[in-house]
């Protein structure tokens, strides 16, 4: 095996100490018989690559084995073997083994200041590293991991590994994202199909809609089927960025993890991920990203809802109708499975049985109740009754059906409703106006007689529409019917409820007129016989009325979504699929952060209590700038980072060990999903009771951006910065108020101790001062929210257009921070530390430069251990020159704008 390295000396040293790490990678496993090849250049032009060969020299690993303290110290010679031109010292470091006879012999290697020292750390797993665990090994694969020496102020030694590994969550969670995606679109289609007879109009658009539903299933499906077939890396290249069929996977998605060892200390852990601003990059950024696309779009809706004859819903109205689909599909089946056990428990005569399901039963029930309480799915059903042919009222004068002009006032006589009556929209041009929560109606159903009360609609001044005459009138629709199939659920359910206190002879039915007619009810079904024979027609009847309530309720809540979706056939369904790229690529990094992090605290029980108790912060960090395209991005990122809010996480019990077994696993729909994280049987059994019982671990992303390029140069003076100071103050306050929670749940103690022990609440006052700052490139923010987010054990992620330049600078730097403030890192060894990281990122091959005010563009090969280093005067000159280039078309453009 050969090993080329390339030395490069610091100006003002001759005789300096080289540190160079090498990894033998599992496809190369290393064996004693192994022999390794050190070749040795001395780099004269980095920019040329020009460079002359040193010396070499050759070793096997079973003399590294036998040598005498795991050290050898070899002659480099010539290229014909003869001359000795220098030595190098070859040592083997077990991270987390080093003892102070170590540390000063290391120190007076350094003092004789004559030998270049080569660590060697090999990437397979041991017994004791925790970095390369089963667990972690079923997520996270392919390890690059470097080694370093730098010195401490005390003049010790310490030992830091970097290691970054590609996460296998980059294709899967994409995947299962298409399955569900496809899943849902299909379910909408056939309750599209399942809405009945619609007259033409309605009917046209409903097979319009169908149809855009179908392009997009088709897609999907097509981009499934590619992914599929996709092997190799764990992860998308930047080059592929543009790529159809990889547009919801995330962009070098990677894990890095510094783990730091130091004489008389604990090891120290730290972890980020890096990952390309989640956008869609393949659909591009003309019109813009999703924020500014999102807003222009709902303020189209209305000339849309005009020209296509529709109602138009509030997205607040669009997402109720959503949730009440999502509640009647989930609380039926659990309604129905409960009504049996309590069945189960009248055959078994077991007293406590019946109390214990007729409570959850009344308690599902009284959920489903709220669920469908709502006046949002009355006016639906007559707007839906008013699509259907034949459709008359009993005045011809009537206003539109979901109006939303309502004042509450005393309950209408039925002569007054059928006056006050509604139909949907049938004149060309008109558009209802936007409903708002306060005006919105309310049903009140009463659970004891079934009775329903609704507040009567107030006129708003706008022209009552006339029937049209080509619509036949042979049918009249009793807008009351709603309120007597919410009568015959709350009858039934307390039908059920008196029998199984009758049966319990717990209390006794009173002579008042209501509990009369129960009582009736109870005697013509034998008491005095078997209890599962007197309870099963009441609660057949009662699954009965709570079907016909869920097929009245899912119809009215899909014509609220096929209006919703006629509105927005011009560009509705292309922002869903933009939407669903850029959620896709943002899930799948926040739940390998989210794994990672577990898998980092199973045996933190602070951590583990924080984690049940109020969740993780999720603290993303962008270095987008607001300039050009990378403004597209941002508003990508920001709603898909946005949209994590309705994501939920549960740890459950694997199966077996395997590692298939332990991939999680998302379930749900847009609204809400829900990431199923296994564990092994052991691990499972260490977590608190809470989290086994299946608790919902709730996330709380915040988004951080600070451009730092050239670009954002050009944006400070002469763009428009507002959506980064926007997007960072809404951030605060979002962790602001996540703080604040974990202060009243969480004690102080559960949280991680840092050498650096500055109050929270001072961090987060620094933070909010400098959000509300005019300061350009205030590379303060992302700091202080980095450091915020690790007092507050949460997850950390580091983003730029490609995750390349950027972000690399920032996690070195970042690194190095933390050695200097938690480590005692060496003043003099700060730079040394940092431009011998950024030599050997693991993150890419970096040929430039970030120091503490950043502003160059950097540019790095793609996820490749470094071989390059650096000219920071060229880049500079570079730079500069591109800056003066963007200055002069900036100032041409802005003079033939105003011209």
């Amino acid at each position: 095996m050969d090993c080329c390295f390339r030395l490069l000396k610091r100006r003002g040293s001759r005789d300096p100490l080289f540190l160079t790490g090498v990894t033998f990678p599992p496809e190369y496993p290393a064996s004693p018989e192994t022999l390794v090849k050190l070749t040795v250049y001395d780099v004269r032009d980095k920019a040329r690559d020009n460079s002359s060969f040193l010396g070499s020299a050759t070793f096997s690993v079973s003399d590294l084995l036998r040598s005498k303290d795991d050290q050898l110290t070899l002659n480099l010679r010539s290229s014909d073997g003869v001359l000795a031109v220098g030595t190098v010292l070859v040592s083997r470091v077990n991270m987390g083994e080093m003892e102070e006879g170590d540390v000063d012999h290391i120190t007076a290697d350094v003092q004789q200041a004559q030998k270049c020292t080569l660590v060697c750390e090999s990437s397979q797993a041991t017994p004791n590293d925790k970095d390369n665990s089963p667990l972690t090994g079923a997520v996270f694969k392919n390890p690059v991991c470097k080694v370093y020496k730098f010195q401490t102020v005390d003049s010790e030694w310490m030992l830091v590994r970097e290691q970054m590994e590609e996460c296998t969550l980059s294709f899967s969670i994409p995947r299962q994202l298409l399955h569900l995606y496809i899943q849902e679109d299909m379910r909408r289609i056939q309750e599209l199909r399942d809405l009945g007879e619609l007259s033409p109009h309605w009917d046209n658009l409903r097979k319009e809609v169908i149809g855009r539903y179908g392009q997009v299933i088709a897609a999907y499906q097509e981009t499934l089927a590619e992914l599929n077939k996709i092997t190799g890396p764990s992860f998308k290249p930047s080059c592929s960025k543009a790529q159809r069929y990889l547009e919801f996977i995330p962009i070098n998605l990677h894990t890095q993890r510094m783990r730091v060892t130091c004489p008389r200390q604990t090891d120290a852990f730290y972890d980020v991920i890096t990952v390309g601003a989640p956008a869609a990059h393949f659909q591009g950024f003309k019109g813009g990203g999703l924020q500014r696309l999102l807003s222009r779009h709902e303020a189209e809706k209305k000339s849309f809802s005009t020209a296509y004859q529709c109602i138009y819903y509030s997205p607040e109205h669009t997402a109720k109708a959503q949730e009440v689909l999502h509640s009647v599909g989930h609380l039926q089946p659990l309604i129905s499975g409960l009504a049996d056990q309590l069945l189960q428990a009248a055959q078994q005569h077991s007293m406590a049985g019946l109390r214990e399901a007729l409570k959850t039963l009344a308690g599902k029930t009284e959920q489903f109740v709220h669920a469908l309480k709502d006046e949002l799915v009355k006016s639906a059903l007559l707007a839906l009754h008013a699509a259907q042919p034949g459709y008359v009222t009993k005045n011809q004068n009537q206003t539109l059906p979901g109006h939303q002009g309502h004042s509450h006032q005393d309950h209408p006589s039925p002569s007054q409703r059928g006056q006050q009556g509604q139909s949907p929209p049938q004149n060309p041009g008109h558009s209802p106006g936007q409903p708002s929560a306060t005006d919105s109606p309310v049903v009140v159903c009463n659970n004891v007689d079934g009775g329903s009360q609704t507040a009567p609609i107030r006129e708003d001044g706008q022209t009552p529409l006339k029937r049209q005459d080509s619509i036949p009138c042979h049918k009249e629709y009793d807008e009351e019917e709603w309120d007597r199939v919410w009568a015959d659920v709350a009858k039934s359910l307390n039908c059920v409820i008196a029998m199984v206190d009758k049966l319990q002879e717990q209390e006794p039915i009173s002579n008042n007129q209501e509990q009369q007619v129960l009582a009736d009810v109870i005697t013509s079904h034998n008491p005095e016989g078997d209890w599962r024979e007197q309870l099963c027609p009441l609660v057949v009847r009662l699954k009965e009325c709570i079907a016909e309530v869920v097929v009245r309720a899912r119809r009215a809540m899909t014509f609220v979504l096929l209006q919703e979706a006629a509105c927005s056939i011009p560009q509705g369904l292309f922002l869903k699929q933009r939407r669903d790229v850029v959620f896709s690529q943002a899930l799948a990094a926040l739940a390998c952060g989210f794994v990672m992090r577990l898998y980092a605290g199973m045996e933190d029980k602070g951590f583990l209590r924080q984690l049940h108790l109020v969740g993780l912060v999720a603290q993303f960090e962008s270095l987008l700038s607001t300039y050009s395209e990378e403004i597209g991005m941002l508003e990508d990122m920001e709603v898909g980072i946005s949209d994590l809010h309705r994501v939920a996480f549960k740890i459950t019990q694997a199966k077996t060990d395997d590692p298939c077994d332990l991939q999680p696993v998302v379930i749900g729909r847009r609204d809400h999903y829900t990431v199923e994280v296994p564990l092994p049987r052991l691990a499972f059994q260490m977590l608190p009771h809470e989290i086994k019982e299946g608790k919902a671990l709730q996330v709380y992303p915040v988004l951080f951006n600070v451009g730092i390029n050239e670009q954002q140069t050009i944006a400070d003076r002469f763009g428009d910065i507002s959506l980064q100071e926007r997007i960072n103050q809404r951030n605060f306050e979002i962790l602001d108020s996540y703080y604040k929670s974990l202060s009243d749940k969480v004690p102080s103690e559960c949280l991680p101790c840092f050498q650096t022990r500055t109050d929270l609440k001072d961090l987060l006052g620094t933070l909010g001062q400098n959000v509300v700052t005019k300061k350009r490139k205030n590379v303060e923010i992302l700091w202080l929210a980095g450091t915020i987010c690790r007092r507050l054990n949460g997850i950390r992620f580091t983003s730029c257009k490609s995750a390349k330049d950027r972000t690399s600078m920032s996690v070195t730097l970042e690194q190095c921070a933390l050695l200097r403030d938690e480590h005692q890192l060496n003043k003099d060894y700060f730079i040394r530390a940092l431009d011998c990281m950024r030599s050997r990122l693991t993150q890419g091959e970096v040929v430039c430069q970030w120091d503490s005010d950043p502003e160059a563009a950097c540019s790095v090969a793609e996820n490749k251990p470094a071989s390059r280093h650096f000219y920071p005067i060229a880049l500079l000159l570079v730079s500069s020159h591109l800056l003066v280039v963007w200055l002069i078309l900036s100032l041409v453009f802005l003079l033939a704008k105003y011209q």
